[in-house]
């Protein structure tokens, strides 16, 4: 695993940086999925209820929790508070806003962001994150890190949970996803857990529809979690949509929340809702 100093940037230099799209998680919900899922937000020893509701998270972001089910996905990987946890590329934060208070004061959350020397692009993005950050306690315990080229700047054996959301395609599509989930091995303690959730390519799909629709299929996803030493725990059909058929004229960008055929047909694909997804709890087996 390559050796990195953690990222630790001023709040003055960040706020120089010029503002950009960001990558995956920044897109905001449309008013047609500003509904929320009400179940029982209690999950192991976390209550989920206030953190999801909490004044840290804006209405957009609580718009989409009915289709992420946040509370659901995280019980099922088997988040505690206390634990180390990393979030490869948590873009905007969607998901930080929820991981970060549950793992609470007592854990650890290392954010790991593309390399902001990389580009303009990189580096606005975590200049708003870390701003984000800075804007409430409930980040208290969460830490820049990087991840570049599919390495990551964590300690190695350090980490309870690694976690993923809607990232191994690109990763798959760069050539680095061998690289990747190596690196999740190596931080990883024994008998630690990689959560993985993937827009899911069905299994019929033309193999070369991975490199080009956003889309994977859940074999390969699983292949390549165990080429790296990782054991299959569970698959989940947590963020199952039966509704999403995986083959739009802009691939799963053509979904909310991105929307990327504009105004077309707009009201069909807001209607199928989010991607269906692929949830998958791995192991680092014990030494």
């Amino acid at each position: 695993m390559r050796s990195l100093l953690f990222a630790t940037v001023s709040l003055g230099l960040l706020a120089a940086c010029t503002p950009q799209a960001d990558m995956a998680e920044e897109d905001m919900a449309s008013e047609d999925t500003m509904a929320a899922k009400g179940d029982d937000m209690t999950a192991g020893t976390v209550d989920y209820g206030p953190i999801l509701a909490g004044e840290h998270r804006s209405d957009e972001n609580r718009a989409r929790d009915r289709y992420r089910r946040p509370a659901e996905t995280l019980a099922f990987f088997g988040l505690e508070p206390g634990m180390t946890v990393v979030e490869i590329g948590p873009g905007g934060g969607w998901y930080t806003e929820i991981i970060a208070p549950a793992v609470g004061p007592e854990g650890r959350l290392y954010a790991a962001h593309n390399d902001p020397a990389s580009s303009e692009r990189a580096a606005a993005g975590v200049a708003r994150f870390a701003e984000k950050l800075a804007g409430s306690d409930a980040y208290a315990g969460t830490e820049l890190a990087i991840f570049s080229g599919g390495e990551l700047n964590t300690p190695d054996g350090a980490a309870d949970m690694v976690l993923t959301f809607r990232n191994v395609h690109n990763w798959y599509m760069g050539d680095v996803a061998e690289t990747a989930f190596s690196s999740f091995y190596d931080a990883l303690k024994p008998g630690g857990v990689l959560g993985v959730v993937e827009h899911r390519l069905p299994e019929t799909s033309d193999d070369e529809l991975q490199k080009t629709s956003g889309y994977m299929k859940q074999s390969a996803v699983i292949a390549m979690a165990e080429a790296a030493g990782f054991k299959l725990v569970e698959a989940s059909e947590i963020n199952a949509n039966p509704n999403d058929t995986a083959d739009y004229p802009k691939g799963v960008w053509t979904l909310p929340p991105r929307f990327a055929e504009g105004e077309t047909d707009r009201a069909k694909y807001a209607a199928i809702g989010e991607s269906d997804r692929m949830t998958l709890k791995f192991v680092k087996p014990a030494a």
